[in-house]
């Protein structure tokens, strides 16, 4: 079960409560005002700023 259409619909970047999208892999979120990665594991985001990849 991938993330689902509603909750990528609320997700917001916890840094700068900008927009996030979806990969191209569907592996994680990308916030491109703070070039950060939240990687999405076992179907959750992990949308902690400390746990984020600069990109």
């Amino acid at each position: 079960m991938a993330v689902s259409k509603e909750l990528l619909e609320i997700l917001v970047c916890p840094k700068c409560k900008g927009e996030i999208h979806l990969t191209k892999k569907k592996d994680g979120l990308v916030c491109d005002a703070c070039r950060l990665l939240y990687e999405i594991k076992d179907d959750i985001p992990i949308m902690l700023i400390d746990e984020a990849k600069p990109l």
